[in-house]
């Protein structure tokens, strides 16, 4: 990985496929602006910076930084966020350009499994049929946080599952 914050922004767009150009329109910004960000002439606006990570998929301390930093964290009873406030959020960007985020409440999910219920908005793509819910639940009552699934399959689609 590169080690300065404009070699990973170029690093991350031609990953993408992508032109100066094309990041430059996406971002709303000039493409010399992109140009000097990836000559480490300059830096992006901080206000960007979410943007350009959403973008490439990354976090904003991936993009920052370089390198995954540790995601997965397991909190204590003492410090957990009630169960019915936190959010089991999924992404997926498939290679067909498809891009699909859910964010459900994880109250929610427990209550639509003890009834039976099938939850097609969560199990909608092929890359999710095998997610199990009731294991998810387990992790989050357990006190599990962060991105608990990533997967880049070879054919170019791209999942994670995050307890927030």
């Amino acid at each position: 990985m590169a080690n300065t914050l404009g070699s990973r922004i170029g690093e991350f767009r031609k990953k993408k496929g992508m032109t100066q150009d094309q990041l430059a329109e996406y971002i709303g910004v000039s493409s010399q602006a992109v140009s000097k960000w990836e000559n480490d002439l300059s830096c992006p606006d901080i206000t960007l910076l979410p943007q350009l990570a959403d973008y490439f998929h990354v976090t904003v301390d991936e993009l920052l930084r370089g390198g995954k930093s540790k995601v997965v964290q397991v909190v204590s009873e003492e410090e957990r966020k009630d169960f019915n406030k936190m959010l089991l959020k999924v992404f997926v960007h498939s290679e067909q350009g498809d891009i699909v985020k859910v964010n459900v409440p994880l109250g929610l999910i427990k209550a639509a499994l003890e009834i039976g219920m099938q939850l097609p908005q969560i199990s909608c793509h092929d890359a999710l049929k095998n997610i199990d819910l009731q294991a998810i639940l387990l992790m989050a009552e357990s006190g599990v946080i962060g991105k608990i699934v990533e997967v880049k399959s070879a054919n170019g689609d791209n999942v994670e599952v995050v307890i927030e």
